[in-house]
């Protein structure tokens, strides 16, 4: 168990490293096409537009996710008592504040956790899965959204968002560049210059979502040993997801900005999944994810 939380660690700072490298090649390409005089400047101003455009996120981000998946906050422990109590008892084990608890009234069994920090924690949970899981069961997926807030999952994906978000600046700033540049550069190739544009304005982003999904998915593996960890109980999750994955119910209320968000997969999951979509996806299939935990228990 150990073992795994460490692997997906490493991981998930390699996969950072490699996207921090990805973006100093892309300061470093625009600027040497069209600021040869000024170098870091293309890679500077991405950064800073990125960084402002996320702070707002950072902020009010977790507000904005809660009111549009329609969540209600339980206020006290006699709203919901059973809920209350599994989610304090394991903030309690975890060494974490008690976070802002919320319901969401939807058959689709399903939860995440929100916030910028362990501070300012929400966890979120439809009524769908806690009417049908058994109690070991929903303490492992309220584990797993503890893990998140634990690692600070929150400000890694923030922290990628800016990354995507510049790589996807600089990308449109080489394609407008190139037009710009071509006629007083046709000693260079303007032709040449323009293609390249082309192809990076293609490439970049799309490198830059394809490492933020694998993140993701690394930092879903490390909440699920995390969870499993806090709960001394690795069954409970598989079991749990088990039933997500054989329940295949959408959520009502679902948005592509959120999907990373979820414990699985908000349109509905199989638990099967092609190479080709796993590259594209947020979430390991379910099925990796109950093998690993069940490795975890033996």
């Amino acid at each position: 168990m150990y073992q795994q939380i460490d692997l997906n660690r490493r991981h998930s700072v390699l996969l950072i490293a490699l996207f921090v490298g990805v973006l100093a090649a892309a300061g470093y390409f625009y600027d040497y096409l069209f600021l040869p005089e000024a170098r870091n400047i293309g890679l500077t101003f991405a950064l800073v537009i990125s960084l402002a455009m996320t702070l707002g996120s950072w902020f009010i981000g977790d507000k904005i996710v809660l009111m549009t998946s329609g969540a209600q906050e339980v206020k006290k422990r006699d709203e919901h008592p059973y809920v209350w109590n599994l989610v304090e008892n394991l903030s309690i084990t975890a060494g974490l504040p008690m976070p802002h608890v919320y319901l969401i009234e939807d058959s689709s069994p399903n939860a995440f956790a929100t916030g910028r920090d362990p501070k300012h924690a929400s966890v979120a949970m439809t009524t769908g899965l806690v009417e049908m899981l058994e109690n070991e069961e929903l303490e492992g997926v309220i584990a797993h959204e503890l893990s998140h807030v634990k690692n600070l999952d929150i400000r890694w994906m923030m922290l990628v968002a800016v990354m995507v978000g510049a790589l996807t600046l600089i990308g449109d700033m080489v394609f407008r560049g190139s037009f710009f540049h071509k006629r007083d550069r046709d000693n260079r190739g303007g032709d040449v210059f323009m293609i390249l544009g082309l192809i990076f304005l293609l490439l970049a982003p799309l490198i830059g979502q394809l490492i933020k999904f694998a993140i993701s998915r690394k930092r879903e593996f490390l909440a699920d040993a995390s969870g499993a960890l806090l709960t001394r109980y690795p069954e409970g999750l598989a079991r749990a997801l088990e039933k997500i994955r054989d329940a295949a119910i959408p959520l009502t209320r679902s948005s592509s900005a959120t999907v990373n968000l979820w414990i699985a997969n908000p349109n509905g999951s199989s638990g099967i999944c092609s190479k080709m979509a796993h590259l594209f996806s947020t979430h390991p299939p379910i099925n990796e994810r109950i093998a690993e935990l069940r490795k975890m228990g033996r």
